[in-house]
């Protein structure tokens, strides 16, 4: 990979972040013909793409119908439509495929790579950026920028000076700051004059206060419903969950955390867990009453594992234990009043909630610059001409699934052919 040699040479663009947002813009800007320079903090690019999807990618979401798509973004749907009819879901498939990287198609329409590998999505960027000629500065910080009339002219690098005709800022949000993302762009957006709303967790795990999670911390419901209460409002979600040591996890959790967020708003919130949601309590009942007499010579919390999904038991024993229930009686002994507790746990397996995860676990953080004060046809700020704003920078919320990374190579996409434009009309 071609790494810039640190001279004061002139670039039609600058780039400032390297990971998805930033690659893109730089192959897209590059392959437009002008000269290109990528500047990234961190000893490699692509640091939290590399760990994106758990290691796999979550490349995009392969929803093709762009009003269904958009939906997805909340308030800034209709911001979106052009940007997103200038590259979306299709032209990203298409885009690595012609850098041979295959795209498969999962469950909730979530696409990834077909190697299921994150660090082949980095490397295939890595090659375009080498084959397309753009110069790169790693391990390099941005300290300042240096504007005059209302236009960047250079970025300042320690002692050195990159001046340039256009500047694309996609440093990234503030979610895995282990990644480098430690919101440094806000920072330089405020100061160039941008409104920006203060980041917070967003897609991000919830934190709980009771033990029983801990009892079976890394297991999976793949179907569970689960309402939060709170003394204002309540909400109920359904879906896969994952219990951890410290709470609740999961796409279900974490693409409803913004909500548990505003219930905590109005004083303690708890998350009451139904392992059977198919069933209501007369039907568990009866299916509690079938299976004791099936096993009416076990003990009671030898047949526990029947009622609960696989690896689940350990909890239901801590919870029942707590209601006084003797886990050593026989299951033909078992009371109405036991049986009614049993059922009672099952359907409603409560935890306080403590609140949301911080930053380092969080998925996507919400916050960033007010997309009024961006022209998002052309990701150009409105507020200094010849600079371009993309990725999580972006006040746009959106759940897990694909959608950030999509919303990463669209606005990328857009602001390197954007800004390529203007440095070519420019020099003429």
């Amino acid at each position: 990979m071609m790494c810039v040699r640190m001279s004061n040479k002139k670039y039609d663009v600058v780039v400032v972040g390297g990971g998805a947002s930033g690659m893109m813009a730089a192959i897209v800007a590059a392959r437009s013909g002008v000269s290109v320079l990528l500047i990234e903090k961190n000893k490699r690019l692509g640091e939290k793409l590399r760990i994106s999807g758990g290691g796999r990618c979550n490349i995009t979401n392969a929803e093709f119908n762009a009003r269904v798509l958009l939906k997805n973004y909340g308030k800034a749907e209709q911001y979106l439509y052009s940007s997103f009819a200038a590259f979306g879901v299709q032209d990203t498939i298409d885009f690595f495929a012609d850098l041979k990287l295959p795209i498969k198609v999962e469950a909730r329409n979530r696409a990834f790579p077909v190697s299921e590998k994150a660090s082949d999505v980095v490397h295939c960027m890595q090659n375009a950026l080498d084959a397309c000629d753009v110069d790169i500065a790693k391990s390099t910080s941005v300290d300042s920028f240096q504007v005059e009339d209302g236009k960047i002219t250079a970025v300042k690098c320690g002692e050195k000076l990159f001046e340039a005709s256009q500047f694309i800022l996609a440093t990234g949000g503030v979610s895995h700051p282990e990644t480098g993302s430690t919101g440094d762009g806000f920072g330089w957006l405020e100061y160039l004059g941008h409104s920006v709303r203060e980041p917070s967790p967003n897609i991000t795990p919830l934190k709980t206060k009771d033990s029983w999670n801990q009892a079976v911390s890394g297991i999976s419901l793949k179907d569970a419903a689960v309402r939060f209460t709170s003394s204002e409002n309540e909400f109920s979600v359904r879906g896969p969950i994952l219990i951890t040591h410290f709470g609740l996890s999961g796409p279900v959790i974490l693409n409803n955390a913004y909500r548990v967020a505003e219930l905590l708003d109005f004083g303690p919130v708890s998350a009451s867990v139904d392992c059977c949601p198919d069933m209501n309590d007369k039907q568990l009942d009866i299916f509690v009453i079938t299976t004791l007499n099936e096993n009416g010579a076990k003990q009671l919390k030898n047949t526990l594992s029947q009622f609960v999904p696989a690896g689940f038991s350990p909890a239901i024993v801590e919870v029942l234990t707590k209601l006084h229930v003797d886990l050593d009686m026989k299951a033909s002994e078992v009371s109405k009043l036991i049986r009614q507790k049993i059922v009672m746990s099952l359907k409603s397996m409560t935890l306080g909630i403590e609140g949301l995860m911080g930053f380092e676990r969080a998925v996507v953080a919400d916050g960033g610059v007010n997309l009024k004060e961006i022209d998002m046809r052309t990701m150009r700020s409105l507020k200094i001409e010849n600079l371009y704003i993309t990725g999580d920078l972006l006040d746009i919320n959106r759940p897990s699934g694909g959608f950030s990374l999509q919303l990463c190579w669209t606005t990328g996409y857009v602001a390197g052919k954007q800004a390529a434009e203007a440095a070519t009309l420019g020099s003429r």
